[in-house]
């Protein structure tokens, strides 16, 4: 049975796609499974990433890492679904044709949004791409801050989204870019909330997937 596939798609730059591409690899990978990463990202983020990981052999163990252009991620895809119980795609912050092969090949398609008006506005052009190529898409608040106004407007108005919102999140956390720098997932740094926040939202992902 071919594995599942991830796409990792939002407009805007900066909105987290390398950061959630990782954390959830790490947390599926702690399950169990064989995780492919693919980065069509040119700026090579989690290229980069994995080949800090690889500096530790045991850590790749599990891991699978290969780059591909637009054009080429469907032939990518089925050879890496053939050999893995999950591909994920991290894509360039774009909404445009190119980006509609990465939505083609998903099981599901994940938008990190930052909490910000600005970051949230962006995201309603992924979801019509992914709506046109028939794909369920979840929305995923990245670096929130409890208890502020920001925090709560964004998080009503993205109610209003045309995608289901997780209410699992990642908070603003220092853990997240720390872990990016060292090749490492958040939940890897240590016992804390960056952990639980990883390991619930790997578990939401992993009912999403397992509902087809």
């Amino acid at each position: 049975m071919a594995g599942q596939v991830i796409t990792v798609a939002q407009q805007k730059g900066g909105s987290g796609k390398t950061t959630l591409a990782a954390n959830l690899a790490i947390g599926f990978r702690e399950r169990g499974l064989r995780v492919a990463l693919v980065d069509l990202d040119p700026q090579g983020s989690l290229g980069r990433w994995f080949m800090t990981r690889a500096e530790t052999p045991d850590l790749v163990k599990g891991l699978e890492f290969a780059t591909s252009s637009a054009w080429g991620i469907s032939y990518e895809c089925r050879k890496l679904a053939g050999e893995n119980d999950l591909v994920i795609i991290d894509t360039p912050p774009k909404a445009d044709s190119d980006l509609r092969p990465a939505l083609r090949v998903a099981d599901l398609v994940m938008v990190p949004v930052a909490v910000s008006h600005v970051d949230l506005w962006a995201t309603e052009s992924v979801l019509d791409l992914a709506e046109r190529e028939g794909k369920r898409a979840l929305v995923v608040l990245n670096r929130g801050k409890a208890g502020t106004r920001l925090g709560a407007e964004v998080a009503e108005a993205a109610a209003g989204l045309a995608a289901q919102v997780l209410p699992q999140a990642f908070a603003h956390r220092v853990a997240y870019a720390e872990a990016l720098g060292r090749g490492r997932g958040a939940g890897e740094m240590g016992r804390g909330p960056a952990r639980d926040e990883v390991a619930a939202l790997t578990e939401a992902v992993a009912q999403a997937l397992a509902a087809g």
